[in-house]
């Protein structure tokens, strides 16, 4: 009777074990639950960007990176030159790019001005589900989508991928990879690249 109390409680915990994820999954909730555990993974401080790359290592940015707005319009990085550039690749199925995502709109919140343009590119292949997804949580920084081949400097294999375009056309800053962006030491590196 003991042996059948536990192969029948076995079998429930293991059924609970296997339901669980299969739910997570099949729903699509596994990239948000994945996204909030990164998240707070982040909230440590543990992960910080470089502030900055050294000198030998700064490349001229690309401004032929052409680009679509969600309503369509065609735009060129080329039309936030001299500005500085926070441009992020995301996607909403990338549970990492969900988990940096509230530390970026707090940046933009901290240091968007005339002088600093954010390019949210997202690689959705259906860009609607990135639009549904910034409107669900209230994001308001600019995203866009590609609208053509990347150039070379902006090709990456990870996602998110971030690059920070300094006024004067250089990649002053790169990370391949999640990270947390509302550190107050990553808005004033921002800030001083705006007083440049």
């Amino acid at each position: 009777m003991g042996k059948k109390k536990s192969l029948k409680r076995n079998l429930i915990e293991w059924a609970i074990i296997l339901v669980i994820p299969a739910f997570l999954y099949l729903t699509g909730l596994h990239i948000e639950v994945i996204g909030q555990m990164q998240r707070m993974l982040l909230w440590t401080g543990i992960i910080k960007p470089d502030i900055s790359l050294p000198p030998e290592k700064q490349i001229p940015a690309a401004y032929d990176l052409q680009l679509v707005t969600p309503k369509g319009a065609p735009i060129s990085l080329e039309e936030f030159k001299g500005k500085v550039i926070f441009m992020n690749f995301w996607a909403s199925w990338c549970p990492p790019c969900i988990a940096e995502m509230p530390t970026i709109q707090n940046l933009y919140e901290q240091t968007h001005s005339d002088k600093v343009a954010f390019v949210m590119i997202s690689l959705d292949e259906n860009p609607g589900k990135a639009k549904d997804y910034i409107q669900r949580k209230a994001y308001t920084f600019p995203v866009f989508f590609p609208a053509g081949n990347f150039p070379v400097q902006y090709e990456s294999r990870i996602i998110p991928a971030t690059f920070v375009i300094s006024p004067d056309g250089k990649i002053v800053m790169e990370r391949k990879g999640l990270a947390n962006y509302s550190g107050q030491q990553f808005i004033d590196f921002i800030k001083s690249l705006e007083r440049q």
